[in-house]
């Protein structure tokens, strides 16, 4: 027995020190994880205003100015904006995870033409070259940093110094921009008007969808540690909102939810999404396009234009 005693004893005393190293080495590696995917990739951009102006032959281009302003917390935003009729609504644009403003530019200057409308196209935080927040939040900030843009348009004057936008205000959003959305339209009754593409359901899905991207490994067994360890990274800046019950509190907006086939997972959950709004007449559904704003600035004329002419219209009709 005591032999038995010395043996376990020994057992344990090797073990334990395996088991330390194991789980300091795992603590290392989902550190390093929540790192890579709150601070995504940062490219230049696409198109600028100015480039934009020079291959579509349009002037109206040249007329969008660089701004900043500050978000709700303190930290710098900046975007570009181009100035609508006076009165007129405003419309946002917030882009996907990994993306910046000017993959929204081209669908940006066509609701401009046909409604008239202020657009602003921010850059999410963390996102783009240079930016003056490092990380992303996956929405938990993201959604306070809207309601900040909508101040700053708030603020803006026309040349007759009466307020530059109307009352209303209307919001497109992809994928991380699609759940800022709904997280400010749940606080700001004056955004009554949504185009909402490849919503994820929570917080979750979009950690779930940065850490595949990052380390190209979809175990469920890693994606609960990573979320676990990004809940714990943010406290605060992540409660994990579901979209369907920030859905069920918007009251009667006019919402148009969007979907395609190069993302199944966020299109099942943009349909899932149907059924939570309040008010089902006052949601239009589009989850049967052949792609959706993920992929939008890779699309060929003809393809980009089948995506557009439905929000187009959609803003046409809810906000002019």
């Amino acid at each position: 027995m005591a032999t038995r005693r010395r043996f376990g004893k020994k057992l344990f005393r090797l073990i334990v020190p395996i088991l330390i190293v194991l789980v300091i080495a795992l603590a290392i590696a989902l550190g390093a994880i929540v790192y890579g995917i709150t601070r995504p990739p940062r490219r230049s951009y696409l198109v600028t205003p100015a480039t934009f102006s020079t291959l579509s032959g349009t002037g109206r281009a040249l007329k969008v100015t660089d701004e900043t302003w500050t978000n709700r917390d303190g930290t710098a935003a900046r975007g570009w904006l181009l100035r609508g009729v006076e009165g007129a609504p405003a419309v946002v644009f917030l882009h996907r995870y990994g993306g910046d403003r000017s993959l929204l530019l081209n669908l940006g200057m066509k609701v401009n033409e046909a409604t008239g409308c202020t657009i602003l196209w921010p850059d999410s935080r963390g996102h783009a070259l240079k930016p003056a927040v490092q990380w992303t939040s996956f929405g938990g900030s993201e959604g306070n940093d809207a309601l900040a843009a909508i101040d700053f348009l708030r603020s803006l004057k026309s040349e007759s110094h009466n307020q530059l936008i109307g009352d209303r205000v209307g919001v497109y959003g992809v994928e991380l921009g699609a759940y800022a959305a709904l997280r400010a339209a749940s606080v700001d009754a004056g955004i009554q008007v949504l185009a909402l593409d490849s919503v994820p359901r929570d917080q979750g899905q979009l950690v779930d969808s940065a850490v595949h991207g990052d380390v190209r490994v979809n175990a469920p067994a890693l994606m609960f540690l990573a979320r676990l360890a990004t809940r714990l990274y943010f406290v605060k800046q992540y409660d994990n909102k579901s979209s369907c019950d920030l859905a069920r509190s918007l009251g009667p907006r006019k919402i148009l939810l969007l979907g395609g086939e190069d993302n199944k997972q966020l299109r099942d959950s943009t349909k899932a999404l149907t059924s939570c709004f309040a008010n089902p007449t006052n949601v239009e559904t589009r989850t049967d396009l052949p792609l959706s704003g993920l992929t939008l600035p890779s699309a060929t004329g003809e393809q980009g234009e089948s995506y557009d002419r439905p929000v187009i219209d959609f803003f046409v009709k809810n906000l002019r």
